[in-house]
């Protein structure tokens, strides 16, 4: 798959995939982004020019909490978190891509054509 192609699917994709990272614990952007990476088996790279804007725009949602703190190496970051908000946007988001992703697959899957 091109770059520009994972990009176009990312960007549906991104808020979801941010829920979903910080549900399992607190992280700073670089954080979200590297476990995005690692996570997707380095198939999703997550660029800065769209990873901060829709954190930021998350955080406005009431879907995520900030608060500086130290990353792992001892810098000053600003660490995210869920809010409740969050975790039921979270679960609303997962049921709708698996309904689409299900739906795709059926039609690209179909025998019958």
């Amino acid at each position: 798959m091109s770059k520009a192609s994972r990009k176009d699917l990312l960007h549906g994709t991104l808020e979801m995939l941010i829920l979903e990272t910080l549900s399992l614990r607190e992280l700073h952007g670089y954080g979200i982004a590297r476990e995005i990476e690692r996570t997707s088996r380095e198939e999703l790279q997550i660029e800065e020019g769209s990873l901060y804007p829709a954190l930021h725009r998350m955080e406005r949602r009431g879907w995520l909490n900030a608060r500086w703190g130290r990353s792992e190496s001892g810098r000053r970051a600003k660490l995210y978190c869920l809010t409740e908000a969050g975790r039921l946007q979270l679960a609303q988001e997962k049921d709708i891509w698996t309904r689409f992703w299900k739906a795709v697959s059926r039609v690209i899957e179909d025998e019958s054509a």
